[in-house]
Parts: C-alpha cells; structure tokens; sequence
C-alpha cells in the first residue's frame, strides 16, 4: 500500500514515515478557518477538519493501492482550543495556562481512498507539572513553539521537564495517533 500524507508537519512526516509504509507527501489547498469549530463540540473538531481536508483532495487520481491521509490536532483546555501562538506572547499565556493543569489533545484522522473512507479520533489526558515564569520564557525563547497548536511540543525540552504524566497515545500528543493509524490502514480494503 501506498500513502500519499497531506501534512505539512515534519512530526507527522516523520511518525509515518517510521511505520515501513511507501510513502509520498501531497498538498492539499484548504482553508481552515472555513470550518467554524465554535459551531461543534471540540472534541469534534479535529476529526472534521481532517476530513476537510481529505474531501479537498480529488481522491479520483488516486490507484487501487494508494489511500490518502490527513490529520488535525486540536489542544483542548475547560472546551476551548488553544490554536498556534501567533507570537512570544501568546505562546507564554497558552503555556502559563496549561501549567499545572491537565487538558486534552485530540487528533482526527481521515484514511480516504477512491471510494472508501475512515474517520477516527485519538484523544489524550496530559498533565503539566506547575512551570516557572523562566522555564516558560526560556522554552519560548529556545524552541519558538510558533508552529505547534498549544505552544509546545511534548518530544521537547518542556515536555521533558514539564509533564508529570499522559493518559493515552504518546504519539497523538506529537500529533499523529500511530498505533490507530496502523490498525486502520491494516484493516483496509481497497
């Protein structure tokens, strides 16, 4: 089988690139923002936009054995997704919020071929210990989180030093829930 990933994400490209898969990269000329995630239910929210995404794509083009896939990942804190920090600013108060506090992430993914598809969503628990203005400010400053919906990311230095624990998949945190990704694409039928 191969898979065409409409990601821009080097974590993504990576994860999938490790499962032994061939594997080619596509984008995908979507518009987030047309999808108005305060109308759904957050833990929705992914999900739909990766299917978005998918159905943006003419999946027509695509042979027998070639399926595509895309993902989104939404970080949820008390119901409200804490986006990509548009600034050093932003990125701190997204962290000093999430210190000593647990939220959710969420990643939808969309396994689509010809005439099939598969939606599904991973959810994890993560657990920040309480984080020092400095370390917040030294992480920002360090690793310029700008790129990464709710400021961090967990295979970094904050996530290191900064996560007492995680209820769920590792790699759905990093942004690609590996393991149900594989049980899907093991269970396709072209």
């Amino acid at each position: 089988m191969k898979i065409l990933l409409a990601s821009k994400s080097p974590r993504r490209r990576e994860l999938l690139s490790q499962l032994g898969y061939e594997l080619a990269f596509v984008d995908i000329d979507f518009d987030e923002s047309t999808v108005k995630s305060t109308q759904m239910p957050i833990e929705t929210t992914a999900q739909t936009l990766a299917h978005c995404k998918a159905a943006a794509y003419d999946t027509s083009t695509l042979d027998d054995n070639t399926v595509l896939v895309t993902a989104d990942t939404v970080v949820a804190l008390d119901d409200k997704a804490l986006g990509k920090p548009a600034n050093r600013d932003e990125a701190i108060a997204m962290l000093q919020s999430l210190s000593s506090r647990a939220h959710t992430v969420y990643t939808g993914v969309c396994v689509r071929g010809r005439t099939a598809e598969k939606l599904f969503t991973e959810a994890t628990q993560v657990h920040f210990r309480q984080l020092s203005d400095g370390e917040i400010c030294y992480y920002v400053d360090t690793y310029r989180p700008y790129d990464k919906a709710g400021a961090y990311g967990i295979q970094e230095w904050i996530g290191m030093i900064g996560i007492e624990r995680i209820e769920g998949d590792y790699y759905n945190v990093m942004g690609l829930p590996v393991c149900s990704l594989n049980q899907a694409l093991a269970s396709w039928s072209l």
